[in-house]
């Protein structure tokens, strides 16, 4: 089993969630990018996405697995 990193600049703790994102200017065919979150940086990554208006929603990396 791999250990998803949290996609926070020099972090190197396990995500937990997958931050879902899309920059409507660049992904205009609905492709879409994630960024893996841990408990401590989850809400820096969602608020850093939000005020961009690329924030499109969080994943648990255990519906993933399944």
């Amino acid at each position: 089993m791999t250990q998803n990193k949290c996609s926070r600049a020099g972090c190197g703790h396990q995500a937990l969630k997958l931050v879902v994102w899309r920059n409507p200017k660049i992904h205009t065919d609905g492709r879409t990018k994630t960024w893996g979150a841990c408990e401590e940086h989850e809400s820096f990554l969602v608020d850093y996405l939000s005020q961009r208006g690329f924030f499109l929603r969080l994943e648990s990396i255990e519906a993933k697995r399944d």
